[in-house]
Protein backbone atom coordinates (compact mmCIF):
# COMPACT_ATOMS: atom_id res chain seq x y z
CA UNK A 1 0.00 0.00 0.00
CA UNK A 2 1.25 3.53 -0.73
CA UNK A 3 2.33 5.52 2.31
CA UNK A 4 2.19 9.11 0.98
CA UNK A 5 1.79 11.18 -2.19
CA UNK A 6 4.56 13.00 -4.02
CA UNK A 7 3.79 15.82 -6.46
CA UNK A 8 5.91 16.60 -9.54
CA UNK A 9 6.47 19.56 -11.83
CA UNK A 10 9.41 20.27 -14.13
CA UNK A 11 11.79 23.16 -14.74
CA UNK A 12 14.28 23.93 -17.46
CA UNK A 13 15.43 26.99 -15.50
CA UNK A 14 16.37 25.85 -11.98
CA UNK A 15 17.43 29.27 -10.59
CA UNK A 16 14.07 30.83 -11.54
CA UNK A 17 12.14 27.80 -10.28
CA UNK A 18 13.98 27.90 -6.96
CA UNK A 19 13.12 31.58 -6.49
CA UNK A 20 9.50 31.05 -7.53
CA UNK A 21 8.68 28.04 -5.35
CA UNK A 22 10.76 29.12 -2.36
CA UNK A 23 10.50 32.91 -2.37
CA UNK A 24 7.22 33.64 -4.18
CA UNK A 25 5.10 30.69 -3.02
CA UNK A 26 6.90 30.35 0.30
CA UNK A 27 7.54 26.61 0.16
CA UNK A 28 10.41 25.22 2.25
CA UNK A 29 13.31 23.78 0.25
CA UNK A 30 14.18 20.38 1.73
CA UNK A 31 16.69 19.11 -0.84
CA UNK A 32 18.61 20.29 -3.91
CA UNK A 33 20.10 17.53 -6.05
CA UNK A 34 21.42 17.56 -9.61
CA UNK A 35 18.07 16.10 -10.65
CA UNK A 36 15.44 18.00 -8.64
CA UNK A 37 14.55 20.43 -5.93
CA UNK A 38 12.35 18.93 -3.24
CA UNK A 39 10.05 21.30 -1.39
CA UNK A 40 7.73 20.69 1.53
CA UNK A 41 4.31 21.55 0.11
CA UNK A 42 2.45 21.52 3.44
CA UNK A 43 3.33 17.92 4.20
CA UNK A 44 3.47 16.67 0.62
CA UNK A 45 6.85 16.51 -1.10
CA UNK A 46 6.92 18.55 -4.32
CA UNK A 47 9.72 17.47 -6.65
CA UNK A 48 10.61 20.17 -9.15
CA UNK A 49 12.46 18.06 -11.68
CA UNK A 50 15.37 19.67 -13.49
CA UNK A 51 14.68 18.93 -17.14
CA UNK A 52 16.19 19.98 -20.43
CA UNK A 53 12.78 21.07 -21.73
CA UNK A 54 9.35 21.62 -20.20
CA UNK A 55 6.20 20.92 -22.21
CA UNK A 56 3.20 23.07 -21.33
CA UNK A 57 0.16 21.14 -20.14
CA UNK A 58 -3.20 22.80 -20.89
CA UNK A 59 -4.47 21.85 -17.43
CA UNK A 60 -3.52 22.52 -13.82
CA UNK A 61 -0.48 20.47 -12.79
CA UNK A 62 -0.25 21.60 -9.16
CA UNK A 63 -2.64 23.40 -6.86
CA UNK A 64 -2.55 25.01 -3.46
CA UNK A 65 -5.53 25.28 -1.16
CA UNK A 66 -5.66 28.56 0.75
CA UNK A 67 -7.94 30.00 3.43
CA UNK A 68 -8.56 33.26 1.54
CA UNK A 69 -7.98 33.14 -2.21
CA UNK A 70 -8.53 36.89 -2.67
CA UNK A 71 -5.81 37.79 -0.15
CA UNK A 72 -3.37 35.27 -1.63
CA UNK A 73 -4.01 36.45 -5.20
CA UNK A 74 -3.33 40.03 -4.13
CA UNK A 75 -0.12 38.98 -2.31
CA UNK A 76 1.18 37.08 -5.33
CA UNK A 77 0.27 39.93 -7.71
CA UNK A 78 2.42 42.24 -5.57
CA UNK A 79 5.28 39.78 -6.14
CA UNK A 80 4.80 39.96 -9.92
CA UNK A 81 2.64 36.89 -10.51
CA UNK A 82 0.19 37.25 -13.41
CA UNK A 83 -3.08 35.36 -13.23
CA UNK A 84 -4.59 33.56 -16.22
CA UNK A 85 -7.95 34.66 -17.58
CA UNK A 86 -10.09 32.19 -19.48
CA UNK A 87 -12.88 33.27 -21.85
CA UNK A 88 -15.06 30.29 -20.83
CA UNK A 89 -15.03 31.14 -17.08
CA UNK A 90 -16.62 34.17 -15.48
CA UNK A 91 -13.69 35.44 -13.42
CA UNK A 92 -13.73 38.57 -11.27
CA UNK A 93 -11.31 41.50 -11.55
CA UNK A 94 -8.64 39.50 -9.68
CA UNK A 95 -8.99 36.52 -12.03
CA UNK A 96 -10.92 34.41 -9.51
CA UNK A 97 -13.62 32.03 -10.73
CA UNK A 98 -16.41 30.92 -8.41
CA UNK A 99 -17.43 27.33 -9.14
CA UNK A 100 -21.09 26.25 -8.90
CA UNK A 101 -20.38 24.61 -5.53
CA UNK A 102 -18.89 27.83 -4.14
CA UNK A 103 -15.18 27.00 -4.44
CA UNK A 104 -13.04 29.90 -5.65
CA UNK A 105 -10.14 29.22 -8.01
CA UNK A 106 -7.42 31.36 -9.61
CA UNK A 107 -4.83 30.10 -12.08
CA UNK A 108 -1.26 31.26 -12.69
CA UNK A 109 1.94 29.97 -14.25
CA UNK A 110 5.37 29.36 -12.78
CA UNK A 111 8.58 30.48 -14.50
CA UNK A 112 8.45 27.45 -16.84
CA UNK A 113 4.80 27.87 -17.83
CA UNK A 114 3.44 25.11 -15.58
CA UNK A 115 -0.21 25.92 -14.81
CA UNK A 116 -0.81 26.19 -11.06
CA UNK A 117 -3.90 27.10 -9.06
CA UNK A 118 -5.01 28.59 -5.79
CA UNK A 119 -8.34 27.47 -4.41
CA UNK A 120 -10.62 28.06 -1.46
CA UNK A 121 -13.22 25.39 -0.81
CA UNK A 122 -16.88 26.21 -1.21
CA UNK A 123 -19.46 26.18 1.53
Amino acid sequence: MPTRAVAFVATSNPPDALRFYRDTLGLTLKEDTPFAFVFDAFGTPLRVQKAERVVDAPYTVFGLEVDDVETEVQRLRQLGVTFVLYPHFEQDELGIWTAPGGAKVAWFRDADGNLLSLATRGA
